[in-house]
């Protein structure tokens, strides 16, 4: 496993948090949009799937990978895959749907095609939103095993029911 349990308001990842694209208030404490969360985090890399119960889109009920930062030499496609298993580690459940990131085609470099890294690690196109984002998806029967990020301990009150929010 290539990530640590991490918050989201972990003054560690805030840097990383801050120079990803997405980020709608650099400086703000919280960098994970409302909802069920969790967020992973290496010195060089941030993750972070989000599971809103409101979504404005048809991929709704799906886990959204809202940010995912790699500054480090591990290849990204694997911290995917890892930030995929922990996700599922976490949620056992996993939504129909699968999980979902989107690209805005404009603010990333475009390798040989747009979210290669994310197409490396078994996502799929699947349409555009309303705003013209680039929608990656991954299927339940596409994803890893589930595996336990570093630091991570379960009490016995610990939420791993879907649709129970904390």
């Amino acid at each position: 496993m290539n990530w640590n349990i991490s918050h989201r308001a972990d003054p560690m990842a805030l840097p990383i948090a801050d120079r990803h694209y997405n980020r709608q208030k650099p400086g703000s404490p919280q960098f994970v949009p409302p909802g069920r969360c969790l967020v992973l985090l290496r010195k060089d890399a941030l993750w972070v799937t989000s599971w809103p119960m409101y979504a404005r889109h048809r991929w709704e009920g799906a886990w959204v990978n809202t940010c995912f930062r790699n500054e480090g030499d591990i290849l990204s496609s694997l911290l995917i895959r890892d930030g995929v298993a922990a996700t599922i580690w976490k949620y056992p459940i996993t939504p129909k749907l699968g999980m979902i990131t989107f690209i805005n085609t404009e603010k990333v470099r475009k390798k040989r095609d747009w979210g290669r890294c994310y197409r490396k690690a078994g996502f799929v196109p699947d349409g555009e939103t309303k705003g013209g984002l680039i929608a990656l998806r991954l299927h339940p029967s596409d994803m890893p095993k589930p595996k336990v990020p570093n630091g991570a301990s379960l009490s016995l009150f610990e939420d791993r029911v879907p649709g129970i929010c904390r």
